[in-house]
């Protein structure tokens, strides 16, 4: 149960990337490779600002694995309720205390984005609805983090690296990588377990994001959370159910409201039908290569988690819900009101 999520950053940059050739190995997320001396996981250090300010501590090479192609710095009110993009000027003083803006824990080990000060777009007015980008439990053998889930989990598959998978061992994922808009304040995550404790573990917190995180990237922050955490003794799952709040969910995937269950009684009764069907919403997360692999994995986890065949699966998401899209390549929400 996720009680409160509450943004601690002054400002974040993000925006849409590219890949630097040279500067990984097989896989930018996950093995960073300096173009110079070689050095694979290079320690860096920060020369400066912009996005060439990502140093090789060994031999000083811009080493950064990404640059953007569009981006932005974004700036909050004190209640964290609204952000406007900056200008260059703007964006060049805060990338000279990026630490500070962007509230680093003291334990933190990285190099702030807001360093790079993009500024491409200027005066964007956005909403703030922060978010968990990650949260869930520990796979079930070691996975880095950004991918354990089916879509960047893949890239994994037959990966040069030391993290690089067969396709039967991305079954040990968790789904844990979600960017799934709804993982907000209020909601309920129920995880699968895979290792003896659980292993819950959160980070990658959004301060805002439409469906699909479309750009690669949204406004990650630093922030806090609090938890409510319960074990559900038996319950076998492969990957997350969500409860989302009642505002997230898909207009036809709504609870019932008095009124509409007396119109539908009123149909009933007309036709001979004794009884109307109990209902309640649930998420089912479906994860793949891609969002039509995702979806099949969704109806299918769907299908086994409730007794039903996958063709009712995709009646009920039809008429009673909807299938949104988590993060694009590959997460999606098969939602649809659910028999109680």
């Amino acid at each position: 149960r996720i009680k409160d999520i509450t943004v601690t950053s002054l400002a974040t940059a993000s925006g849409n990337d590219q890949m630097m050739s040279g500067r990984f190995l097989g896989d930018p997320y996950v093995a960073g490779k300096c173009p110079e001396c070689g050095e694979l996981y290079p320690k860096t250090v920060l020369k400066g600002i912009g996005q060439t300010a990502v140093r090789c501590a060994k031999c000083g090479a811009d080493a950064s694995p990404f640059t953007f192609t569009n981006g932005y710095t974004i700036a909050f009110d004190p209640n964290r309720s609204v952000g406007v993009t900056l200008d260059q000027d703007a964006a060049e003083q805060i990338a000279g205390d990026a630490k500070h803006y962007a509230a680093l824990p003291d334990n933190s080990i990285q190099n702030p984005i807001l360093t790079f000060a993009p500024h491409d777009l200027v005066g964007v007015v956005a909403r703030l609805r922060p978010f968990m980008g990650q949260l869930g439990t520990t796979p079930s053998i070691p996975f880095p983090d950004s991918h354990n889930a089916g879509d960047f989990g893949s890239f994994l598959i037959g990966a040069p690296h030391e993290y690089g998978l067969t396709a039967d061992q991305l079954a040990h994922r968790t789904d844990g990588h979600m960017d799934i808009d709804a993982a907000r304040a209020g909601a309920i995550l129920i995880c699968p377990v895979k290792v003896a404790g659980g292993g819950v573990y959160l980070g990658d917190m959004h301060a805002l994001q439409g469906d699909g995180e479309i750009a690669g990237h949204t406004c990650d922050v630093s922030g806090t959370v609090t938890l409510q955490v319960h074990v559900i003794k038996g319950l076998a799952i492969d990957g997350p159910i969500l409860l989302p709040v009642a505002e997230d969910l898909p207009f036809l995937a709504k609870p019932l409201t008095t009124e509409e269950k007396a119109k539908a009684r009123h149909v009933a009764q007309s036709w001979g039908v004794n009884a109307l069907e109990e209902s309640a919403p649930i998420s089912v997360i479906g994860t793949g290569p891609d969002l039509n692999a995702a979806t099949d994995n969704g109806l299918e986890r769907a299908a086994k988690l409730l007794g039903m065949t996958v063709p009712e699966v995709k009646n009920r998401a039809t008429i009673t819900g909807a299938i949104e899209i988590g993060r694009n390549p590959g997460v999606v929400q098969v939602t649809f009101r659910a028999p109680v």
